[in-house]
């Protein structure tokens, strides 16, 4: 049972890892100073929501979901 809860609990855990490089590594977080005058923050114009979404992230969810589920199972299986 404490096998269980700690593959779980590790399962969890990789999956918001994976889930934050995919966030990190899917591209720069700022761009080259630009030629026109604008002031270049830490994010592109044009990066969106796009690295948040399913396609990107299910290998992730799927993983904290499984360790997730591994550590309810004690409870519904009872003492």
């Amino acid at each position: 049972m404490v096998t269980t809860k700690l593959i779980g609990a590790l399962l969890v855990i990789c999956g918001l890892l994976y889930m934050a490089g995919a966030a990190l590594y899917r591209g720069r977080m700022s761009e080259p100073h630009s030629s026109r005058g604008e002031s270049a923050g830490l994010e592109p114009r044009h990066r969106g929501l796009r690295f948040l979404g399913l396609k990107a992230n299910w290998p992730g969810l799927v993983i904290a979901a499984l360790g997730a589920l591994m550590l309810l199972i004690p409870s519904v299986d009872g003492p």
